[in-house]
């Protein structure tokens, strides 16, 4: 499938909307300068268009397969896995103490939104890796980085995380993998672990994989949980892959899409495992990979549903269907067809935008270590994983309409995008849990980081109405809104606030977008056309969503089993 990263599009995002600049500005990150970005970026693109899309049908028609307990991956799924490697781009943001390139995590994740539209099962394993770098980073001893991490930042090996159970999903404390410690230091892990992405492949010779585990005297719930990193191969002396560990894949689930991504049922048996981070705090550990893997998600989330729209035009440009108002050949001159489009651009950008801005709060945060910017980076990870994956669902999903009949067709390849993206909504936390976390702990605070950010977009507005008086109102308008129900679930109970959870991340995300296009319309009025798209006709549904958040949980209770079953 035809497919090009949008540089453009991320070259103006970040140069206008979400402040890089201050990111390049800082001692951390005076790497990134404006020649190292467009080298990045254009490296990137190239990466994506030419060697990964190429593979992403082959993936999808020809899946990963177990054979003799060996994953076999899709064909050309191991040549561009290693033109990954080599270029250095499983490790952009990796310490360059062993070997990365030490590049702020908005680089990072650009880069890997534009994998994710060239070819999301095959960007899904460098994902892995990254997440389990920067879990060793911060929790690994000494030891434990100098031999893992060199090897894991060249792509030499890969890296998983194993939390899910089959009777341990969500509610991760109710896992029953356990841990006995050896007489060497080591520890014997045993249990299963399911749905484990790239848990085991021949792209790589040694996979890695981090595994939640109880001790003999680890408490109840997920407080008594640690965390082990457990090779496929047990390094020998020289730090090269030795003798077999005791797991193996047990099968490979057979999913809606994302085919050529093996995701695994892993055995341990006993295994030889190290003790990441200190006893019982296990996920601590793991929440520092599994944030960072909640951003990456998102931005597959709008990699996908760029694709999707590409695909989408290319077909409503060329596709004739009767006469158009406007006199173009193509089913684009009908109104619905550029009203599917065109509010498929305007949140992709939007969820582009809130991407990266939760990046550029990230790499502030580690520049600058201000509790601001923690705070910022928080608020934003979950409205970025969340109306990121969304707005790629509903790209997908507006990409077969535009096909019509031909979009339920295979062969016109717009069913696969939809199929790939559906699961970025559910992993690393589905999209209900992100936005419980948004009411919960992330409002935790009194609802400061929320109110400083909506007073940033109210300020910015008010700035804007001399040159956009009527798109400005309707965002400081908004805002407004938002503010008001902010501050009345600070007042209602934690089950009223789950109620309203869904529809409140995603009103905040209507005026988060609406805010980025407002930005870029002033910064470029080639830009204007879609900003009207944006707040006119799209920010009007936060007024229906925050009168939903408003209903609270008593409505929900009163319908029962029997009602939903009538």
């Amino acid at each position: 499938m035809a497919f090009r990263a949008p540089v453009a599009d991320h070259r103006f995002v970040l140069d206008h909307i979400v402040g890089f600049a201050q990111v390049a500005a800082t001692d951390r990150f005076a790497d990134a300068t404006v020649e190292m970005v467009d080298a990045i970026l254009t490296s990137a693109a190239r990466l994506a268009d030419e060697v990964l899309a190429p593979v992403n049908r082959s993936g999808d028609k020809t899946p990963a397969r177990l054979e003799n307990g060996i994953v076999r991956t899709s064909p050309g799924f191991a040549e561009a896995y290693r033109a990954i490697a080599e270029g250095g781009w499983v490790s952009v943001a990796a310490t360059s103490e062993y070997g990365g390139m030490g590049l702020p995590m908005t680089l990072a994740t650009v880069v890997n939104e534009m994998m994710s539209g060239a070819c999301i099962a095959l960007q899904l394993n460098p994902l892995l890796t990254q997440g389990q770098i920067e879990a060793l980073e911060h929790h690994a001893s000494d030891e434990l980085k100098a031999l893992y991490l060199p090897k894991l930042i060249s792509g030499e090996w890969s890296g998983t995380m194993n939390l899910t159970e089959p009777q341990a999903g969500s509610d991760v404390g109710a896992l029953r993998s356990t841990a006995v410690e050896n007489e060497d230091g080591t520890f014997a892990v045993t249990g299963q672990k399911i749905f484990i992405t790239w848990g085991d492949s021949d792209v790589t010779s040694n996979v890695c994989h981090l595994v939640l585990a109880r001790l003999p005297d680890g408490g109840p719930g997920t407080k008594g949980i640690s965390l082990f990193l457990v090779p496929k191969f047990i390094p020998d002396a020289q730090g090269n892959p030795g003798r077999r560990n005791a797991l193996q894949v047990v099968s490979l689930e057979h999913k809606l899409g994302i085919h050529g991504s093996p995701t695994c049922v892993m055995q341990y048996d006993g295994a030889t495992g190290w003790l990441v981070g200190a006893r019982h705090k296990g996920m601590a550990a793991m929440f520092t990979m599994m944030n960072n893997a909640r951003l990456a998600v998102g931005a597959q989330g709008v990699g996908v549903g760029e694709a999707a729209l590409q695909h989408a035009l290319t077909y409503a440009e060329a596709r004739v269907q009767g006469p158009t108002p406007t006199g173009e050949a193509g089913i684009i001159g009908h109104a619905d067809v550029r009203r599917m489009l065109a509010a498929t651009r305007a949140d992709l950008f939007s969820a582009r935008a809130i991407a990266l801005s939760c990046a550029v709060a990230l790499d502030m945060a580690k520049a600058t270590g201000a509790p601001e910017w923690h705070a910022r980076a928080a608020l934003l990870t979950p409205i970025a994983k969340a109306f990121g994956t969304d707005a790629g669902i509903a790209a997908a999903e507006a990409g077969i309409q535009v096909h019509g009949g031909m979009g339920f067709i295979e062969e016109s390849g717009a069913a696969q995008y939809l199929r790939d993206v559906r699961i970025t909504a559910i992993y690393e936390g589905t999209n209900g849990i992100q936005a419980m976390d948004l009411v919960g702990r992330k409002l935790s605070d009194g609802g400061e980081a929320a109110f400083r950010l909506i007073q940033e977009v109210q300020d910015h507005a008010e700035g804007a109405r001399a040159r956009l008086p009527d798109l400005a109102g309707d965002v400081w308008a908004a805002a407004e809104s938002l503010r008001e129900a902010t501050e009345w679930l600070l007042t209602r109970a934690p089950n009223d606030r789950f109620a309203g959870a869904v529809p409140y991340l995603r009103a905040f995300a209507r005026v988060l977008g609406s805010d980025a296009h407002l930005r870029a319309a002033l910064a470029d009025d080639a830009r204007l056309p879609l900003a009207r798209i944006a707040i006119r006709r799209l920010l009007p549904e936060h007024q229906g969503l925050l009168a939903e958040v408003r209903e609270g949980a008593e409505g929900l209770y009163a319908v029962t089993a029997a009602d939903l079953a009538a």
